[in-house]
């Protein structure tokens, strides 16, 4: 019996720990072979010194049940680095079909307070080593479309988060960046529909090393269920991304945690307000606009967030 990933190769990114590891095992136990990435540094803000261990572990345990992997120690928001990352699954594999994009770290500060380092180094890691993965897999998915003079196969999937849906207060590098993830999916999904690639954003819950702080007071399962926060209910849906199956779900942004699944709409116009005459006044604006918010709470995006069940994490 054939596997849904039978024959693709898969590259997941960070995926010595967490939320990447749990990914890159459902890879392989779908059928893929996989190029495990991790830079290995043991702070979650970046600092230490990188190691392959990580990485290494991660694909031996893959192996040791079966599959096929190999390791890579490199950081992705080196573009280099990330070029042979591309390249390694390239050449082990003969090709690349399938990019999760999960590296990140954290630098959590309030904006007043944040420095110019802690602000670079998370858009550099999470947006930059986002784009610099997904530019080298395009363009090997575009050569290799010409070549077949038609679509190939290629899916990505990126990692966004609740934190740019709902707001986060100590986290203004981080939502920026994974703001800025969605709109470089939703562009690359229209780059590269042609060439029979999709590209979509999940926005995962779950329990690792980044957010171990944020879920310090919900506690683990005793009694040998599965923790609702484990990364495990979050990887069957990048399995399912990165089949054949999800072949028309393209550009979309989904949430993700404990048995549940939530398709995010885009943004719709909420309330539209015309200019009787040429243009706008002061007047009429405050006249139009400032009944419309006089009643409505301070915070509503992060209210309706929480009807929904997405709360900040």
């Amino acid at each position: 019996m054939s596997l849904p990933l039978d024959g693709l190769s898969a590259i997941v990114t960070g995926a010595g720990r967490g939320l990447g590891r749990a990914e890159a095992l459902e890879l392989a136990r779908l059928g893929a072979a996989v190029v495990v990435n991790d830079y290995g540094q043991p702070g979650r803000d970046g600092s230490g010194e990188a190691s392959a261990a990580p990485a290494e572990e991660v694909a031996e345990e893959i192996r040791a049940a079966g599959g096929r992997a190999v390791a890579h120690l490199g950081d992705v928001s080196d573009h280099e680095q990330a070029r042979a990352l591309v390249e390694l699954a390239v050449e082990t594999y003969g090709r690349l079909d399938v990019l999760v994009n999960n590296a990140g770290i954290l630098r959590d500060r309030m904006v007043f307070s944040m420095t110019e380092d802690e602000w670079d180094s998370v858009i550099r890691v999470h947006l930059k080593g986002h784009f610099n993965t997904t530019r080298f897999a395009a363009a090997h998915w575009r050569s290799r479309s010409k070549e077949a003079g038609g679509p190939v196969y290629g899916r990505i999937v990126n990692t966004s988060s609740e934190a740019f849906l709902a707001g986060s207060a100590g986290q203004p590098n981080y939502a920026a960046a994974k703001g800025g993830i969605v709109g470089l999916t939703t562009s690359t999904a229209l780059a590269l529909a042609k060439y029979g690639v999709t590209a979509n954003a999940i926005c995962p819950r779950a329990r690792t090393r980044m957010t171990e702080d944020v879920f310090a007071g919900f506690q683990e399962p005793r009694d040998g269920r599965l923790d609702a926060l484990a990364p495990e209910h979050v990887s069957p849906l990048v399995g399912y991304l990165a089949s054949p199956a999800a072949a028309k779900v393209n550009g979309q942004l989904l949430v993700v945690h404990g048995g549940m699944v939530a398709v995010v709409e885009r943004p719709r116009v909420a309330v539209k307000f015309d200019s009787s005459k040429e243009t706008f006044s002061f007047d009429e604006l405050d006249e139009l606009i400032s009944p419309y918010y006089a009643d409505r709470p301070p915070n509503e995006t992060f209210a309706a967030a929480e009807v929904l069940g997405l709360k900040r994490c």
